[in-house]
C-alpha cells in the first residue's frame, strides 16, 4: 500500500487528507478527537509500535472541516444540517475505509474518535478485527460529573461561580472565563508543555466543535450534550479494548 500521504475525493465531493506509516499486515486506522482537532498525535504511532516489535500499518486522516481536509461553509444552514451530525461522521470513517483499500482492521479513536469507534463497531463491525476506546465515554453524564468535580477541586470557588454566572448568561468570549479555560486546559486537557505540536495559528475546526462540544472541554452545550451509547454496548460483537479507565475522559488531547 503506498505510504505517506494520499488525498482521497469523497462520494459528496469533498477532499480528505489522509496517511499511512509503517509496513506489515496488520492494518490500524487511527481517528482524532475533536471534534474537528487533526491527526497529528498520531504521526509517530507505527514508529512506536515498530519499537515493540509490531509491524502496522498505520492509517490516519483529518474528518471533513479539520485542518487538512476540505472545510464546508457550515455557516450555510443546509451545510452545516447535512454535515454536522453523528450519522455523517459515522459514514465518513466508512468510506474512508473503502477508499483506502482496507478491511478487517483494527480501530482506534481518541475522545471524540473514541464515540466514532462504539458507533463503527455495532454498525461496522464485520469489516473489524478489533476496536480500541481511548478517553471516551459511552454515557454522557458520566464525563459530565466528573469534570465538573474536577473543576472544583482545581479553581477557587469564587472563580467556579464567576464561570458558572458567564455560562448562564451565554458570555463564551469574556476574557476572565477564558483565563480560567486556559487554567483547566493546561492542567486537564494539554497537559503536556510546551506543546509536542505547535502551530502559529488554531488549528481546531471551531465549526465542527462548537457544534459538537461548545465553547471548551469544561461545559458540554453541542450535541454531545446528548451523547448516550451505553444501550448499544451490546452491538459491538469485536474484541474491544476500553482505555478510560486508565486514562481520565477529562486528561485527553482533543
Amino acid at each position: 500500500m503506498k505510504q505517506g500521504t494520499t488525498i482521497i475525493t469523497l462520494d459528496n465531493g469533498y477532499h480528505l487528507w489522509t496517511n499511512t506509516q509503517g509496513e506489515g499486515d496488520i492494518h490500524l486506522l487511527a481517528l482524532h478527537g475533536g471534534p474537528g482537532g487533526n491527526h497529528e498525535y498520531w504521526e509517530d504511532t507505527a514508529q512506536q509500535l515498530k519499537k515493540q516489535g509490531l509491524n502496522v500499518q498505520v492509517h490516519m486522516y483529518d474528518q471533513l472541516g479539520s485542518w487538512y481536509s476540505d472545510q464546508p461553509d457550515y455557516s450555510d444552514p443546509e451545510v452545516a444540517a447535512k454535515y454536522l451530525t453523528y450519522d455523517y461522521f459515522l459514514d465518513e470513517v466508512e468510506e474512508v475505509r473503502q477508499k483506502l483499500g482496507i478491511d478487517h482492521f483494527y480501530l482506534i479513536g481518541q475522545s471524540w474518535g473514541g464515540a466514532l469507534v462504539q458507533m463503527y463497531a455495532a454498525k461496522y463491525g464485520e469489516h473489524l478485527k478489533g476496536a480500541i476506546i481511548s478517553s471516551m465515554v459511552d454515557n454522557i453524564d458520566e464525563y459530565v460529573t466528573h469534570v465538573n468535580q474536577v473543576r472544583e477541586e482545581a479553581l477557587p470557588a469564587d472563580a467556579v461561580a464567576y464561570m458558572k454566572e458567564k455560562e448562564a448568561a451565554g458570555e463564551w468570549d469574556d476574557a476572565q472565563y477564558q483565563k480560567y479555560v486556559d487554567v483547566l486546559n493546561a492542567g486537564y486537557v494539554d497537559r503536556k508543555q510546551p506543546k509536542a505540536i505547535s502551530h502559529l495559528i488554531p488549528t481546531m475546526s471551531r465549526p465542527v466543535y462548537n457544534a459538537f462540544q461548545g465553547d471548551n472541554e469544561f461545559v458540554i452545550t453541542g450535541k454531545l450534550k446528548e451523547w448516550q451509547f451505553e444501550s448499544h454496548l451490546k452491538d459491538i460483537k469485536v474484541p474491544t479494548v476500553d482505555l478510560r479507565r486508565t486514562r481520565n475522559h477529562a486528561n485527553r488531547h482533543c
